[in-house]
C-alpha cells in the first residue's frame, strides 16, 4: 500500500515546510511520496530531501494563483499516486515515526475505512488538542471513535473513496470543505475514525 502526503504551502513558512517535510520523510516503514502544492507561489527550497536508497520522493506543483485550500489539496492528489494521501498542513508535522504503519494496518484492514482524522497536539507541550472536532467522548483527547467531520491539515483518506465522491468541493474556498466531503463519504457507507494514537 502505497502512501502519499500531500502539503499545500503559501512558500511563506519555510522552516515549518522543511520540518512537515522531514517529519513526512522520516517514518521507519516509509517511502512516503511528498507533494508539496504551492497554492500562488513558488515552492521554496528545501534543506531536507528524500533518503537515498529509498523510494521515498519529493515533487513540486507550482499553481499560478491561490485556488483556494479545497482546489490545492485537490491538485496534490491529482498528482500522487498513494493508495492512501495524507493532508498535512505546511506548519504541523508528524512527531511519531510510525504513523505510516499504523495507517497501513488499519487502511489494509478496514476496507469501509475512508478518513483517520488525527490528534492535533499543543506544539508547547500542553495535554490539550489545538482544534476540536466534534465527536463522542471529545473531552478526551486520548480516546479513539467515530466521527462526523475531520481537520483537513491532519488526516489520512483513502485515495479511491476521495475520487469516488469527488474530492473536495473547490466552491468552498477555505472552511468548511472537510465536512461536505465527509457527509458525502459517510453517505456511500465509508467511516471516518478520530485516532488518537
Amino acid at each position: 500500500m502505497k502512501i502519499s502526503c500531500v502539503i499545500l504551502t503559501m512558500g511563506n513558512r519555510v522552516p515549518e515546510l522543511d520540518r512537515a517535510v522531514e517529519s513526512a520523510l522520516r517514518q521507519t516503514d516509509g517511502d512516503v511520496e511528498v507533494v508539496i502544492v504551492g497554492n500562488g507561489a513558488d515552492v521554496p527550497e528545501l534543506s531536507v530531501a528524500a533518503p537515498e536508497g529509498s523510494s521515498a520522493s519529493i515533487k513540486t506543483v507550482r499553481l499560478s494563483h491561490n485556488t483556494g485550500i479545497p482546489a490545492g489539496r485537490n491538485r496534490g492528489v491529482e498528482e500522487c499516486s498513494g493508495d492512501v494521501v495524507l493532508f498535512l498542513d505546511d506548519d504541523g508535522w508528524y512527531g511519531a515515526t510510525d504513523v505510516v504503519s499504523h495507517l497501513r494496518e488499519r487502511f489494509s484492514t478496514e476496507h469501509d475505512l475512508a478518513v483517520v482524522s488525527f490528534r492535533v497536539m499543543d506544539p508547547e507541550g500542553g495535554s490539550g488538542q489545538r482544534r476540536h472536532v466534534p465527536r463522542l467522548r471529545a473531552g478526551d483527547p486520548e480516546r479513539s471513535s467515530p466521527v462526523t467531520t475531520f481537520l483537513g491539515g491532519a488526516c489520512a483518506i483513502r485515495r479511491s473513496a476521495f475520487l469516488q465522491v469527488g474530492g473536495l468541493p473547490e466552491r468552498f474556498f477555505y472552511a468548511h470543505e472537510e465536512t461536505d466531503l465527509a457527509w458525502r463519504l459517510l453517505g456511500e457507507g465509508y467511516r471516518i475514525e478520530y485516532d488518537a494514537q
